[in-house]
């Protein structure tokens, strides 16, 4: 197979999918401005070739900020698009959908993935989508847009999950995570007054939240959401640690964006060094793909901010870009299989 990335840092689309020819599956990342008006330009491109976007920044070996990026799948691969909407209340509505899509495509724990832009609501969304990939073995890796708008098939909608199943029909494919973050310390708390809702943490061991996080790391209110960068909180899941990422203030509590129940464990995370474990992912990629035929990924908003101030997204890019063909999207938030995960990078690779 073969991955395309084109881009117009000035959000021309002609310009982005200058050379795609022959596309069998799009991925669209779009600006806030123009995302509907892409949206209806690459469907009568391409008509009917299956397709989801979002809302985003894109990359290669450099970085979409404000335009528009388009990677596309060709030559080896059959695919398959669609959608979950009301994802906010009700995403197993339309779980039948995802279910024969599976069946279309065909495929494999060894040869297939599904990719996903999800508006919100990723936790209960992932779940419901991993009920019907976990029973077939298909891996998954995607993020959250912005703005709550996707795409499908040329269409847009809104409080909704766009989907792709992917089937590799020349090789295997493989998703990875990417944590940056080790434990600080021996603290552990345990969660109470959060607002499932509202992602917000009220306490942590009886004590307000916001003045555990400032006593500790001796930071103001205003410092709190550039400490998250190097300081997040973490809740083991098994042998792994999701990252939970501060995203505001609210009062004496923290809101999040990853959603904390009251009497969750949670540990205080420290920024590892960041250079080396990136390069520990590309050789372990290179170790169990030799021959690689495309790497997409998801990186977070904060990692791409974190990388930026410390002049190392480029550097990044071009480490990443040495794995062959690397593309991917800047999301709020990344998906790995059945977590929602931030402060992460998830990608897939295509033998």
């Amino acid at each position: 197979m073969r991955q395309y990335f084109g881009m117009s840092q000035k959000g021309d689309l002609t310009e982005a999918v200058r050379g795609l020819r022959n596309p069998q599956f799009i991925m669209l990342l779009s600006n806030n401005t123009q995302f509907e008006a892409h949206v209806k330009a690459l469907e009568s491109l391409y008509p009917k070739v299956p397709s989801i976007g979002c809302i985003g920044m894109s990359y290669d070996t450099r970085i979409v900020e404000t335009g528009v990026g388009v990677i596309a799948f060709s030559d080896g691969v059959s695919a398959t698009a669609n959608v979950l909407e009301q994802v906010s209340v009700m995403p197993v509505k339309y779980i039948d959908r995802l279910e024969k899509d599976v069946r279309k495509v065909g495929g494999s724990s060894r040869d297939t993935v599904c990719i996903d832009f999800c508006s919100g609501n990723d936790a209960c969304v992932l779940t419901t989508i991993y009920s019907v990939l976990k029973k077939n073995g298909i891996q998954l890796v995607g993020g959250t847009g912005d703005a709550g708008k996707v795409s499908a098939n040329g269409r847009v909608y809104e409080d909704a999950a766009a989907y792709a199943l992917i089937r590799n029909q020349n090789g295997r494919v493989k998703t990875y995570k990417e944590n940056i973050y080790h434990q600080l310390g021996n603290y552990r708390f345990i969660a109470s007054n959060t607002d499932r809702a509202n992602y917000i943490i009220g306490s942590l061991n009886g004590t307000p939240a916001k003045q555990v996080y400032k006593d500790i790391l001796h930071v103001t209110d205003q410092q709190i959401l550039t400490q998250t960068f190097k300081n997040p909180f973490g809740k083991i899941n098994g042998d792994d640690t999701c990252i939970i990422s501060i995203k505001e203030v609210n009062g004496n509590a923290l809101a999040c964006f990853r959603q904390v129940n009251d009497s969750d464990v949670l540990i205080l995370l420290e920024l590892g060094d960041y250079r080396a474990i990136v390069q520990d992912t590309i050789r372990t990629i290179c170790r169990e793909f030799p021959k690689r035929s495309a790497v997409f990924s998801v990186n977070c908003l904060f990692r791409y901010k974190l990388f930026s101030e410390h002049n190392y997204m480029q550097s990044y890019l071009k480490e990443m870009g040495a794995l062959g063909a690397h593309a991917g999207l800047v999301g709020y938030g990344e998906h790995y299989n059945n977590r929602f995960v931030n402060q992460s990078m998830t990608c897939v690779v295509f033998e």
